[in-house]
């Protein structure tokens, strides 16, 4: 897990933060709470997301806490430009939101957002997810993800297992696709599922690869927009 800037204990350089939040009191925490880890460090602020990606193009930071609902550009057009940006190495979106129903968070992972967060997260978990997501991989809390996945599925698409993209799929990846779908850790769907922990990280591998998906945030969009999770289901034991 390596950063842009300077910092950890261990030689290791520091994941270089960009906080994006329109609350002043908000930042100030998040800032307070982030520099007091080694092995992060804040680069800037932003209090809208006008600002956060101008921030992002000028300091390159490693990850970008983003709030949705800020004035002049909300989170998740920022969320967009920064993501569809030609920088060699664009930042992963955090994104911290008050509910766990805003209707936006989809719309933040289908734009290529790495997760989210509660603001009411215990620091220790924010300084996790700031982690997870700089290691490349995607932040998705089980309760909060299952409850998302069934908002904006009140209306699914039929399932198209006979089409792209999941025709290409076997039965035991669209059975671990269903798992991840639920917000469910290697650890859960291995349980669930009957394998063991190395066999569902094999498994979710060749689903990034074969559905050109970035992280795991990105297989719950292609889960829901193919149909493959339905309201009511948030318990897939197989």
């Amino acid at each position: 897990m390596t950063g842009r800037t300077s910092g950890g204990e261990d030689g290791r350089r520091a994941i270089s933060v960009l906080i994006a939040d329109d609350e002043a009191l908000v930042r100030a925490g998040f800032k307070a709470l982030l520099d007091s880890a080694s092995d992060l460090h804040v680069v800037g602020e932003a209090a809208d997301g006008l600002q956060a990606v101008h921030q992002s193009r000028a300091l390159t930071p490693d990850v970008i806490l983003m709030d949705i609902r800020m004035p002049v550009m909300d989170g998740l057009e920022a969320t967009k430009i920064i993501l569809d940006s030609d920088q060699p190495r664009p930042p992963r979106i955090l994104v911290v939101t008050t509910f766990d129903h805003d209707e936006h968070v989809f719309e933040a992972l289908r734009s290529g957002a790495s997760g989210f967060v509660l603001k009411d997260t215990r620091p220790e978990q924010l300084l996790e997810a700031v982690r997870v997501v700089a290691a490349g991989e995607a932040l998705l809390a089980p309760n909060v993800t299952r409850r998302l996945v069934a908002e904006f599925a009140r209306s699914p698409r039929p399932l198209r297992t006979e089409s792209e993209p999941l025709a290409q799929l076997t039965s035991r990846e669209l059975e671990v696709l269903r798992q991840v779908a639920a917000g469910m850790s290697n650890a859960e769907t291995a349980a669930s599922l009957h394998l063991s922990v190395p066999t569902i990280k094999t498994h979710v591998s060749r689903l990034l690869a074969k559905l050109n998906a970035r992280d795991r945030a990105q297989l719950v969009v292609v889960a829901y927009e193919n149909g493959l999770v339905t309201p009511g289901q948030h318990s897939l034991n197989t």
